[in-house]
């Protein structure tokens, strides 16, 4: 343990975070890269060097088969395979260059699963930006969506965040029918991509095709007839006068969302496939304005570099992995060794609050309060995020209970309700914790999901990992502040335990957002059921997610998941039975919250050994397998 201590605290940042990489999905960087073409940045933006990583770490996470998954461990799949070639060719990779031939065999797995024609949405609009599809062959994305009245229940302030900020420079773009210069390089990937004159292709025909292989959310028929009739219909109106002059107000109306975004981020963004889009779009609107110029210099904070390449980071973790840092180094109790690691973890976890709302009429721009929270990166960032505020008011919590001359000053106590409120403020009715802004509304809308490869993206959904981690936060502020909305708090504390008994899954399980993926869950929701006061004599749920952690134990003491649990929505464990690192430890503190200790130490004796017997020479602990859940993909 020391040793892992003494490795840990060695790669603290001199301001306090762990940088860490936060990535793994393969169409994060690509559209960079066009972007940067389009916009004659590339050369400035990326170095001969910084060009060779990319190519690196596109070449290693090439499939046998020649295609790229969605994410590194990922089958191949159109989206994934097309980005990459053209960023292959982008960086100046020749028909039948690459390592190992990389480009050309890209080519022949696009060619013999059904040609470009056949790739996803977001897939036919960055070729349609790009000069390589057609608009006319995509599904329409009016602007005038950013125009309806708020009391419409498909208005933008009702969507999921992520899905409105990724609409928004998408329509704006789409209202614009931009296309980039058309060089010849893209006249090259016309001739290349397709199978088929470019110049023949039947656009319309192509724009509900999805090759199979990209296939996991299947549009229903009541979506394909919405698009149908806003293609056949409300298009052509909207492109002809006098209609035109309400898309030229939305288009306007538009811009102003997407730059009070940037402004409210600093021109970070909620995160990369956002970046990219708003920062295009800011292009299109003005290339020389200070707005696309603001987006240049923050590239940087997305980019990183590992032993397999350079890649775009989805955004940054500084937060997130600086909070539960702080609480493992804590656990260790070895206070004289790691003081001065724990100071200035303490210092950034304080100077990463978000100290206001976002500017303005924040509600009349579809933002929530953020006033107290942590965001999941830092302060730049902006956008609160349930669990990392309750993770970053129980780390401030914790280390107020510590002397100032060891870990610096406490946070003040209104900074702390500040945290509190916007908790509060996250809570659903049936006791679940939404991430970033209240859900707002119904499931149904699910049904007009535009995307083929993501499930659940459409609305604001509640989480067990942000409830579970709320209740952990709360019992402790509750306990060191009894004066403060204490009876807001029991009840928060109450409903939030309730719907975590409420989402058990028939074999004790919780199903893991943001991890993978059953283990992921089961230790979070295992942990927020004991801390609200639940037990194994008590609670059946405990139980039954004792029995399920058990019964999933490897032979050798670990536990291993695959990243398939999170698709097919059922436990998956590793091939050939084999454990990983993180799910033992996972597993592990589940069991520890749940008292496996009193009640039989075996598992956990089995499960330790195996940790302390993978232990590297240097305190480390071996890199494995992909960890992340990207939502339901």
């Amino acid at each position: 343990m020391k040793r892992a201590a003494y490795f840990f605290s060695a790669m603290q940042a001199k301001d306090g975070h762990w940088p860490a990489e936060n990535a793994g999905p393969l169409f994060f960087l690509p559209p960079l890269v066009m972007c940067l073409y389009i916009t004659g940045h590339l050369d400035s933006t990326f170095s001969v060097e910084h060009k060779k990583e990319i190519l690196r770490y596109i070449y290693n996470h090439q499939n046998e088969d020649g295609g790229w998954g969605f994410h590194i461990e990922g089958h191949s799949i159109m989206f994934c395979t097309v980005l990459s070639y053209i960023c292959m060719r982008v960086l100046g990779e020749g028909p039948f260059g690459g390592h190992n031939n990389a480009v050309e065999r890209g080519r022949k797995w696009i060619h013999d699963h059904g040609g470009v024609v056949a790739i996803p949405s977001w897939g036919k609009t960055w070729l349609s930006i790009f000069g390589l599809f057609d608009w006319s062959g995509c599904n329409p994305m009016p602007p005038e969506f950013w125009v309806l009245p708020s009391y419409l229940p498909m208005h933008p302030a009702k969507m999921w965040c992520y899905c409105r900020m990724v609409y928004m420079p998408m329509s704006y773009l789409y209202g614009k029918r931009f296309v980039g210069p058309i060089t010849d390089l893209v006249l090259e990937l016309r001739k290349e991509l397709y199978s088929q004159p470019y110049d023949t292709v039947n656009w319309k025909k192509v724009r509900h095709l999805c090759a199979k292989e990209d296939m996991y959310y299947p549009h229903p028929l009541i979506q394909d007839l919405l698009w149908d009739g806003l293609y056949i219909m409300t298009e052509p109106l909207l492109t002809r006068w006098p209609f035109n002059k309400l898309r030229e107000k939305a288009l306007r109306q538009t811009m102003e969302y997407i730059h009070y975004e940037d402004e409210n981020s600093r021109y970070i963004t909620i995160g990369c496939v956002e970046k990219v889009l708003c920062m295009l779009a800011c292009w299109v609107e003005d290339p020389s304005s200070d707005y696309f110029k603001r987006h240049l210099a923050r590239i940087p904070d997305y980019m990183w570099i590992a032993e397999d390449g350079m890649k775009m980071q989805s955004f940054g973790s500084q937060q997130w992995d600086t909070g539960f840092a702080v609480q493992a180094l804590l656990a260790c109790n070895l206070l004289d060794e790691t003081r001065e690691t724990l100071r200035r973890g303490h210092d950034f976890i304080k100077k990463s609050q978000v100290k206001e709302n976002p500017s303005g009429d924040f509600r009349k721009m579809f933002r929530h309060i953020s006033k107290g929270s942590w965001t999941f990166s830092d302060q730049d960032h902006g956008w609160q995020v349930s669990d990392c505020t309750a993770e970053g008011l129980k780390c401030c919590l914790m280390l107020s209970r510590l002397p100032p001359e060891i870990v610096g000053e406490k946070l003040e106590p209104e900074q702390l309700y500040d945290a509190v409120n916007v908790i509060l403020s996250l809570q659903s009715k049936n006791g679940g914790l939404a991430a970033w802004e209240p859900a707002k509304a119904g499931d149904w809308l699910e049904l007009l999901n535009p995307t083929e490869f993501f499930a659940d993206i459409v609305v604001e959904h509640e989480y067990v990992e942000c409830t579970a981690a709320a209740i952990q936060a709360f019992v402790l502020f509750k306990n060191l502040y009894p004066g403060h909305r204490e009876k807001e708090i029991e009840a928060f504390i109450k409903n939030a335990a309730r719907f975590l008994e409420d989402i058990q899954m028939p074999d004790g399980s919780w199903y893991g957002n943001w991890g993978v993926c059953f283990t992921y869950g089961t230790w979070f929701a295992l942990g927020g059921l004991v801390a609200a006061g639940k037990t194994c004599n008590n609670c059946a749920a405990i139980r039954k997610g004792v029995e399920f952690l058990l019964s999933i134990q490897r032979e050798n003491g670990g536990w291993g998941e695959s990243y398939l649990s999170s698709p097919s929505k059922k436990y998956v464990p590793l091939e050939e039975n084999r454990s990983n690192l993180v799910h033992t430890s996972w597993a592990m503190m589940g069991l520890i919250h749940a008292g496996q200790a009193e009640r039989d130490p075996k598992p956990l004796h089995r499960a330790a050994r195996l940790l302390i017997n993978s232990q590297m020479e240097n305190g480390d602990f071996p890199q494995e397998v992909i960890l992340t859940a990207l939502r339901k993909i």
